[in-house]
């Protein structure tokens, strides 16, 4: 069963970092281009960031380059999304999905993480 899990959300000021992790089993993990997807209830979703399946390709949306931070571990079958200076308009679920560039298809996803950035 194909299964990817993300943690780490919460509520941060802003300013403030959190780091999400999304754990992947049930496929071969390390063959996927991966990327994190961010929704907010009554928009569509928003790409965030991508990683090619080796880790050595980066890609950002316009909104966070210079603040976040993608990185995998494929031993550990974990996606890292490292998440700076935070802003209230970061906040949404976050999902890990597979894909890692804007458009790709995305044939597994995550059941997301809430983050929130408040006072």
């Amino acid at each position: 069963e194909v299964q990817l899990v993300e943690s780490g959300g919460g509520l941060v000021q802003p300013g403030g970092s959190l780091r999400l992790s999304c754990a992947a089993s049930g496929f071969f993990f390390g063959t996927y281009d991966m990327s994190w997807v961010r929704q907010v209830p009554g928009k569509g979703p928003e790409w965030v960031s991508g990683i090619n399946s080796v880790g050595i390709n980066t890609y950002y949306s316009d909104s966070v380059k210079g603040r976040f931070t993608i990185s995998r571990d494929n031993f550990r079958n974990t996606l890292y999304l490292q998440m700076n200076s935070l802003k209230p308009d970061d906040t949404a679920v976050y999902y890990c999905a597979t894909g890692g560039v804007r458009n790709a298809p995305r044939s597994y996803w995550g059941q997301g993480t809430q983050v929130t950035v408040s006072l």
